[in-house]
């Protein structure tokens, strides 16, 4: 936990003011005090990528697979504070015990990957992939996806990866039978696919936008992979002349990106894997390592500050933003708190239970393989 936290709790409980009437300061000086006063009732859990104030107050840091772990072990809170977006808080919901609430402090905080596949879209894609062969397609997604797409995958005998098990799942569906679906995030598939040995024209991208997604059943039936047509923004924002600029620039810098960005910028980069592993090879480098960083903006910045015996910048020379992970902003924070203290708690996230059973069966299949 950042200092900032340290150094506010030991201040005095101000009054409650409304909310829009606070200064930023005068924001995380209640936010520390109220998040006292209730304890252990409230779990805070903070993604990687949210900005420092709001880091400043969770009590658990990580990424996708460890928050959902996390998630899966709070027994005892009464509340679940995730400042994330909406389908992690969805897992978390699903993960917890049924008289625990999850609550997400703002519920514009979406994902644009997420958004780019719905449930009626993917069960047009399998009935027409069905059609065209009479191979087994053993579905995947990428946990960045709502939960009734999990529920599909739950339903269909399939699992969910996260970027830190994407080849560990990848490599168990490959032998569960002859093809993969992989949806939402096109690069996540194809740089782990390529990785485990599968070429690049043993696989296609499914386009709902286009009739029968843009692909023959021909095609189909040759395809040892099917990736969905998504992508990450913020991941997208890297490119292949990043990658030529800082050879030109700095060929001893040390280029680390994320698998959600495209093939060529993994490919150009020296390393690649999940925000753990970007933290941990981090971590791990000797003093005066330069780093260029192909990940969000606010975890860049972070691990600058966190490691100040390395050369930490982003790959990118413009800020790489996750601006839907921005919308949980202290304020919106604070006023969930103040909810919960007034027993009158607000965007709470519940899954349906025919949802959820299929989603926390596929939820269930990724934590026993990974």
């Amino acid at each position: 936990m950042l200092d900032i936290y340290d150094d506010l709790k030991t201040k005095d409980h101000l009054p409650e003011i409304p909310e829009s009437e606070l200064s930023d300061e005068k924001v995380l000086v209640e936010l520390a005090a109220i998040k006292k006063r209730l304890g252990d009732r409230v779990v805070v859990l903070g993604h990687h990528y949210q900005q420092d104030d709001v880091i400043a107050f969770a009590d658990i840091t990580g990424d996708s697979l460890e928050l959902a772990r996390k998630a899966a072990e709070i027994k005892n809170a009464e509340y679940v504070m995730f400042c994330g977006v909406h389908f992690m808080a969805e897992t978390a919901d699903m993960l917890t015990g049924p008289e625990q609430k999850v609550i997400l402090p703002d519920l514009r905080a979406g994902c644009s990957m997420a958004d780019m596949a719905n449930r009626r879209e993917i069960d047009v894609a399998w009935e027409y992939m069905k059609k065209c062969t009479s191979e087994k397609i053993v579905p995947i997604t990428y946990i960045n996806c709502s939960a009734a797409l999990k529920s599909f995958v739950g339903e269909n005998d399939g699992s969910i990866c996260t970027s830190s098990n994407a080849e560990k799942i990848i490599t168990w569906g490959l032998n569960q039978g002859e093809k993969l679906l992989f949806f939402p995030d096109q690069h996540l598939g194809r740089n782990t696919c390529h990785k485990l040995g599968i070429k690049l024209e043993d696989m296609v991208v499914y386009d709902p936008r286009q009739r029968f997604g843009g692909l023959t059943p021909e095609q189909i039936q040759k395809a040892k992979v099917i990736l969905w047509y998504g992508f990450c923004s913020v991941h997208q924002g890297f490119n292949k002349e990043h990658i030529a600029m800082w050879r030109q620039k700095d060929p001893e810098r040390i280029l680390i990106v994320h698998p959600e960005c495209s093939f060529d910028v993994v490919q150009g980069a020296d390393l690649a894997g999940s925000t753990s592993y970007i933290i941990n090879q981090i971590k791990a480098a000797k003093p005066g390592t330069k780093f260029a960083v192909g990940t969000e903006i606010n975890l860049v910045n972070r691990l600058a500050q966190a490691y100040p015996h390395l050369d930490i910048t982003s790959l990118s020379p413009y800020q790489c933003l996750c601006t839907t992970m921005y919308r949980v902003r202290p304020r919106w924070l604070l006023e969930s708190f103040r909810a919960i203290e007034r027993n009158q708690p607000i965007n709470v996230i519940k899954v349906d239970d025919v949802t959820k059973k299929y989603a926390l069966k596929a939820l269930d299949q990724m934590l026993a393989i990974s």
